[in-house]
């Protein structure tokens, strides 16, 4: 426990695995269509947006619970 949690006697649940995560970029093959990478990396970034948001909910709740134990 850090010491600003023991003073304030709150312990953190752990951040979610999942919301550390860093999406990678689609891969390149040569030879193959732009259109189809850019495909890939469209779905690489409706991942990372969905990631984004998970982390925005996990956060939001984490503060809602504080604020009710005041």
């Amino acid at each position: 426990m850090t010491k600003g949690q023991a003073a304030a006697g709150v312990s953190l649940p752990p951040l979610p695995d999942d919301l550390r995560r860093q999406e990678a970029h689609a891969p390149v093959v040569e030879g193959e269509p732009v259109i189809s990478i850019l495909a890939r990396e469209r779905q690489a970034l409706d991942r990372a947006n969905a990631r984004q948001g998970r982390t925005i909910q996990f956060y939001d709740d984490l503060t809602s619970r504080l604020e009710k134990h005041r």
